[in-house]
């Protein structure tokens, strides 16, 4: 007989505890648990965690029995709830399925594929070299807050179109949804900026994935246009952000990694092919709702109960025998998902990501930790991997002289 999917003590995910050790605690999962485990996403919000990689890959490509709506199973939950803004219903692709879902997802990568690979990456190296202008003299940085934020904030508000003031509101918003911290507050917030720039992009577009989306012959009204950049935005700020950080903490502290920075073997594309597959910055998402009990091998997963992927699980899991120390230029991960609600924009991140990080140590080859590595913190929350800063060290680098009038 199926085993039931609820046994009573389920594992929080929001934790400090979790946060500072989240390997640790796949391991523990995978002994008493086995790939599907009995997790609590916020207080009082049940759902399970799918660690293995085998049953993560055919929930992620089996969208009949495990489709996105979670319209059902929100109907029961607060809206003061901390993870209600990162899984309830919006007209997006990521919560649709069938006809909605084709028809989002096709104005999304319509409007993503126009973006030019060549001045995006222009974008990149332009926005970094200002930012590493702000701190270089300093001979030290938060490179989270100084540096891979700004970098991720300013690049994707330059590919939507959006000027600086509503792109500081929407920063905000996505803050504090990212944190579960007045989410509420923070999804309105969100909301009044998203609708005053597709307002303004109605009257004046340009060339830019917003101008794009409203173009598109999917005729996306405004309600809808406000959800297709809020996936937009969730995807390119703070995943982004985590992608750029955490690989500079491997680089920074990976012996293998670390001598690159002073004449070593491995480049900046093995450092993120390793982060993305043992340590990916969302670490757990790719939500589901099954409208119907479904049995996953002897597990009974309850109708309209979420269930969430654990990426940085099941890339880790055991079964599939990949050593840690294959992976650098393994590329069969799961941190940009599969199947139908795959990331659609994942060259566009890879690229952001690695000319972020190539142009930072080319500036600054020297850079050291300003703590030892055991000091560096991780944020609390059930969906990213994401530090509370990296600070480092440098040889100051004066700034340039300003240029004389002619």
């Amino acid at each position: 007989m199926p085993a039931p999917a609820a046994p009573g003590r389920r594992v929080p995910l929001h934790t400090e505890e979790f946060a500072a050790d989240p390997h640790g605690a796949y391991a523990r999962m995978r002994a008493e648990f086995g790939p599907l485990v009995p997790v609590e996403l916020a207080p009082g919000v049940p759902a399970t965690l799918v660690i293995g990689y085998a049953q993560a890959l055919r929930i992620l490509n089996d969208p009949q029995r495990f489709p996105a709506d979670p319209r059902v199973w929100q109907r029961d939950v607060p809206d003061d709830c901390p993870v209600k803004p990162m899984m309830e219903w919006r007209p997006n692709a990521l919560r649709s399925s069938g006809a909605e879902h084709h028809r989002y997802r096709g104005a999304n990568t319509a409007s993503l594929d126009r973006v030019n690979q060549h001045q995006l990456r222009a974008t990149v190296e332009q926005v970094a070299a200002e930012t590493i202008g702000a701190f270089s003299p300093t001979g030290h940085a938060d490179l989270l807050t100084q540096y891979a934020w700004p970098i991720a904030f300013r690049v994707l508000n330059e590919m939507l179109g959006c000027p600086p003031e509503i792109g500081q509101r929407v920063a905000a918003g996505m803050a504090a949804i990212f944190e579960g911290v007045d989410a509420a507050a923070g999804n309105l917030l969100l909301g009044q900026a998203l609708r005053d720039l597709t307002s303004g992009k109605r009257e004046a577009p340009g060339a830019d994935i917003t101008s794009w989306l409203i173009g598109h012959p999917a005729e996306l009204t405004d309600e809808e246009m406000d959800h297709q950049l809020v996936t937009l935005y969730g995807a390119g700020i703070e995943p982004t952000t985590n992608l750029i950080t955490n690989t500079l903490r491997l680089l920074l502290t990976d012996d293998r990694f670390s001598g690159d920075l002073h004449a070593g073997s491995l480049s900046v594309r093995d450092a993120l092919d390793e982060l993305l597959f043992t340590d990916p910055p969302m670490a757990s998402y790719c939500v589901s709702y099954p409208p119907r009990t479904v049995d996953v091998e002897g597990v009974l997963l309850p109708a309209h109960q979420p269930v969430v992927i654990c990426m940085s699980a099941a890339n880790n899991d055991p079964a599939i025998g990949a050593a840690p120390t294959r992976r650098v230029g393994n590329r069969a991960h799961l941190a940009w998902s599969n199947g139908p609600h795959a990331c659609p924009a994942k060259s566009h991140a890879y690229l952001i990501a690695e000319t972020a990080l190539v142009h930072l140590l080319d500036a600054l080859p020297e850079m050291d930790l300003a703590v030892p590595a055991e000091e560096l913190t991780w944020r609390p929350g059930p969906w990213h991997r994401a530090l509370t800063a990296l600070p480092v060290t440098f040889p100051p680098v004066p700034a340039p002289p300003a240029a004389s009038p002619s």
